[in-house]
């Protein structure tokens, strides 16, 4: 039985990612369609993660679903399957984004953190619209309210490269620490893993694609 599968994208990014089409256009070729649903829903100024969840919810539309998550993509994907273990079959993360709260006063500078908190809304460069957008504080308010590591207790696959200076590899290496259920690959590349398309292919058409 083919497998349906909801690829989830990083932040400020689109269902047009390089990866995601990618991915897409492999399946494809398998006779396997792949849902790319955009996760802002054309609202990237009121971006949370719940709401993010709930357009998940809404791709899976009550079907077992295997999930493919870039970055932010990648964290939403282990929150989703923590909360529905019966429904997600698979799950294969690209540079999971875990810690995904507690890692922006890092990411950001302190300067620009506190501006964040205290005008409310800051522009980011959206990569899927080619221009900066205005996005809200509350992403974080809402995020804050997640934990840092989902409990993932679906088979998972994991790629991270080991020169990711966005979400650094430990995070995945401490999240797969002890777990059976989870396959972790740590290889020579950065947060977009582009370099390694073919051979992350290759495994994620093994694990997905069930003989």
């Amino acid at each position: 039985m083919k497998p349906h599968i909801v690829y989830l994208h990083g932040f400020a990014s689109g269902p047009g990612s390089k990866k995601a089409q990618y991915f897409a256009r492999r399946f494809a070729a398998e006779g396997i369609a792949v849902d790319i649903p955009d996760l802002a829903e054309g609202r990237f100024e009121t971006l949370t993660l719940t709401g993010q969840l709930g357009v998940i919810e809404r791709t899976a539309a009550g079907r077992n679903v295997s999930l493919i998550g870039s970055s932010l993509g990648g964290y939403l994907a282990a929150l989703y399957a923590a909360r529905h273990t019966a429904e997600v079959e698979r799950v294969v993360l690209l540079a999971p984004g875990f810690g995904f709260a507690e890692r922006w006063p890092v990411s950001l500078g302190e300067e620009k953190w506190r501006r964040w908190q205290r005008e409310g809304a800051m522009p980011f460069y959206h990569y899927g619209e080619g221009r900066e957008m205005m996005l809200h504080y509350d992403l974080i308010r809402d995020g804050v309210l997640y934990e840092a590591y989902p409990e993932v207790r679906q088979p998972c696959l994991i790629f991270h490269g080991r020169n990711d200076t966005v979400v650094p590899a430990a995070w995945s290496e401490e999240f797969a620490m002890g777990k059976p259920n989870v396959e972790l690959h740590v290889e020579d590349s950065d947060h977009e893993l582009l370099n390694i398309l073919e051979p992350m292919w290759a495994r994620v058409r093994e694990f997905l694609i069930q003989p």
